[in-house]
């Protein structure tokens, strides 16, 4: 069973999915941290304009176990406006969505999943058992956003953070490559007054009353 959650950023869609699968016993995949992760790859390496070539020399490592780069775990550093940025010019090339969707596939077929991202629905899962497009308002993704910064001692002006925040979501929007947008089978979930708990409970009555799985 795949359960895909999609959405923009900030609508809490990691720590969601995150309690979601263990409260389903399944394995938990975050795509945007890979996009993240070959995005602050990119960076160290200098940005260069060779893609190819430079999948092939940069020393990643990513699994559900985690995320490296030269040896090293990342964490927070997969988080920085200008690591979320570079991501998001980076996942327009087809040439890195491609060699990101074949594993994101696989990992789908291997294993139940709940996976979450901005394509899920619509292009890496489209047969996923259950589908969902988390949202909440520009003022509560930022809010949201700005306290898990300074959690991870991130100084981002809050006028900031939601001005980041806007600009991702038009350029996702807008994109010619895959865009962010709600899959019709999609179910719509406005979590911008419910808390993480109240928000998991929903989502796993869903799937609950549709594959009788809980």
């Amino acid at each position: 069973m795949s359960i895909a959650i999609d959405g923009p950023s900030g609508a809490g869609k990691s720590t969601i999915a995150k309690a979601l699968a263990a409260k389903l016993k399944i394995p938990y995949v975050d795509t945007g941290a890979m996009y993240r992760a070959l995005a602050y790859a990119f960076i160290q390496m200098g940005n260069p304009k060779d893609h190819a070539k430079a999948l092939k020399e940069m020393d990643l490592v990513i699994s559900p176990e985690g995320i490296y780069y030269e040896q090293k775990s990342l964490d927070h550093e997969l988080r920085t406006a200008e690591v979320s940025k570079r991501a998001s010019e980076l996942s327009k090339d087809p040439l890195i969505r491609d060699y990101l969707l074949d594993y994101q596939r696989k990992l789908a077929q291997d294993q139940d999943v709940v996976m979450e991202g901005r394509d899920i629905g619509t292009v890496v899962l489209k047969d996923a058992k259950v589908k969902f497009f988390l949202t909440a308002s520009d003022s509560i993704r930022a809010q949201r956003r700005y306290e898990q910064n300074l959690e991870k001692n991130i100084q981002i002006p809050l006028e900031q953070v939601k001005e980041d925040l806007q600009a991702r979501d038009y350029r996702d929007y807008h994109r010619a490559v895959a865009p962010l947008k709600q899959a019709e089978d999609a179910i719509l979930i406005d979590n911008t007054h419910l808390n993480l708990e109240e928000t998991v409970d929903k989502m796993a009555a869903i799937v609950e009353a549709k594959n009788g799985v809980l």
